[in-house]
């Protein structure tokens, strides 16, 4: 997605060899998959793990289950209460595997796209919830109790999707091999309509630009 890009370009600016983890959870939206493909290379991640779990089984999301993608909301309506987009336990899924990950390749720091402002609705996109996980971290894991927890970094957390944008532009992000839509058209086109998208071209605009995709 546009904001995991993001973070992955602030990682890589700072200096960090980069370990990339992607994760097909029998999300609609899989072309996502090929597109992190691409980032892996442009970021020159030192490795690339692609887990395959299915979250389908356990539903709960209109991402990895029956329903509707909610089309062309407003800014008020995409601020109130947690969407039907919200697949359950996402994010502590992901961490978790990234913390395994961090483990293996003796990692220190985990960076995770995750931003507040523009999915406020999330509960596990809030600050309180990193900072729990990072708990996690110190006290479940061997790098942990030997005094190395690895870190939880999310750079991005509190800033609008205008500013994540523009920090991208600054660091050469190529948004043409990103993607952001929730229920894109069977060629991976996406829908220009759902929350996602909206709020991802409402960002572009924000900057003078026009969305590449």
């Amino acid at each position: 997605g546009l904001d995991s890009t993001v973070a992955a370009a602030v990682a890589k600016e700072e200096g960090w060899d980069l370990y990339l983890l992607t994760v097909v959870y029998g999300q609609r939206h899989q072309i996502e998959v090929s597109c992190a493909k691409q980032i892996a290379s442009w970021v020159r991640a030192k490795d690339h793990k692609i887990v395959t779990l299915d979250l389908r089984t356990l539903g709960g999301s209109v991402l990895v289950g029956e329903g509707d993608v909610p089309k062309n909301r407003s800014e008020q309506d995409r601020g109130e209460g947690i969407p039907v987009t919200y697949v359950p336990a996402r994010n502590t899924v992901f961490l978790a595997l990234a913390l395994g990950f961090a483990e293996t390749v003796q990692a220190r720091s985990i960076f995770i796209g995750a931003n507040i402002l523009d999915y406020s609705g999330y509960p596990d996109c809030r600050l309180e919830f990193l900072q729990a996980f990072q708990e996690v971290a110190r006290l479940g894991t061997k790098m942990g109790v030997e005094g190395k927890a690895v870190e939880i970094n999310a750079p991005l957390l509190q800033l609008e999707k205008s500013q994540i944008i523009q920090r991208g532009i600054d660091l050469g992000v190529p948004f043409e091999s990103t993607h952001s839509c929730y229920d894109p058209d069977a060629a991976g086109v996406a829908c220009g309509q759902c929350d996602s998208c909206l709020i991802r071209l409402e960002g572009f605009r924000h900057v003078g630009l026009e969305d590449p995709i």
